[in-house]
């Protein structure tokens, strides 16, 4: 990744601060540091009193916070927020008083070739957060099964074209194997009918999205946390998740609903204001629900609920 300033623009600040209401001297946890723009907000609210520790699986973004952010009381880690207790006890921290997860792909991420996030790039088809870990998409294209892709693009993708997709795919790579995600978005493109609505989407982003999702497990480690994240967040502390897509938001929505240990404190998911969707396309998708460890629900109703 470049050293050039940051892209990503960090979605529903003013509604994260609002919702969660950090304090001077709190400890946090954002399991999601990206750019740091959550990150860098929480810290000035809780001051040089409290601490933030700002978790991501990208090691260039664990980096480039490390730099960016050393003025404030944020401590950067390589790490996944599924493993939120064992980063805990590494850091000598029983418990925390809230925590703040922004799901899905930065614009920094996007940006970066090298990793093939961008389809309209040519880099690698690889889509991991953390290379260290895990298979490369390209592998999951290029050896699964027609049926099994179909299955999975149809799974993390809600895509309804999955099966005429898998299919191209694979009379594809019989020719030749996949390489970069520039030939992998060419026949989604292929596969998917013409839309006369200008507005819809690049045809290759749900079947990008799928294979991001297989490769990271990013429905596992959500699930992991909901399961996990109560045994550490203080009686009374707060949990906000901003997902976007309808697979991660069910997750959450269902955990604070049916766990006993969650206390909703979002009826409904907290979304961007019209000016917010102006100014930064990305936030229009994006869903903020909030959940208390207690029956703690101190919090008043906002306009931007919805």
């Amino acid at each position: 990744m470049s050293d050039a300033p940051a892209r990503h623009i960090a979605v529903l600040v003013e509604e994260v601060l609002h919702w969660l209401d950090p304090q001077p001297g709190q400890i946090w946890v954002d399991g999601t540091l990206g750019a740091g723009g959550h990150s860098r907000r929480l810290a000035e609210r809780v001051g040089p009193t409290g601490r933030i520790y700002s978790l991501d699986r990208d090691r260039a973004a664990v980096e480039k916070a490390t730099q960016q952010l050393a003025d404030l009381p944020i401590t950067p880690l390589w790490a996944n927020y599924r493993d939120l207790a064992a980063v805990l006890d590494d850091v000598g921290v029983p418990q925390v008083d809230g925590v703040l997860l922004d799901i899905g792909l930065s614009s920094d991420q996007l940006a970066d070739a090298e990793r093939g996030f961008s389809f309209a790039a040519d880099g690698p088809l690889d889509l991991r957060f953390d290379v260290s870990e895990g298979r490369p998409a390209v592998d999951l294209v290029n050896h699964k099964g027609e049926q099994e892709l179909a299955d999975l693009i149809y799974k993390y993708g809600e895509e309804r074209h999955s099966r005429r997709i898998a299919r191209l795919i694979v009379e594809r790579r019989r020719d030749r194997p996949f390489v970069n995600a520039a030939e992998l978005a060419d026949v989604v493109r292929k596969a998917v009918p013409h839309s006369p609505d200008a507005r819809r989407i690049d045809p290759a982003t749900r079947t990008f999205q799928a294979l991001r999702i297989a490769v990271n497990d990013e429905l596992g480690a959500l699930e992991t946390f909901l399961r996990d994240a109560p045994t550490r967040v203080r009686p009374g502390g707060r949990v906000g998740i901003i997902s976007f897509h309808s697979l991660e938001d069910r997750i959450v929505k269902e955990a604070f609903r049916d766990d006993p240990r969650w206390t909703p404190l979002t009826k409904k998911p907290v979304v961007a204001t019209d000016r917010e969707t102006a100014e930064n396309p990305r936030s229009r998708s994006a869903k903020l629900r909030v959940a208390a460890t207690t029956n703690d629900i101190n919090v008043g109703k906002t306009s931007r609920e919805g």
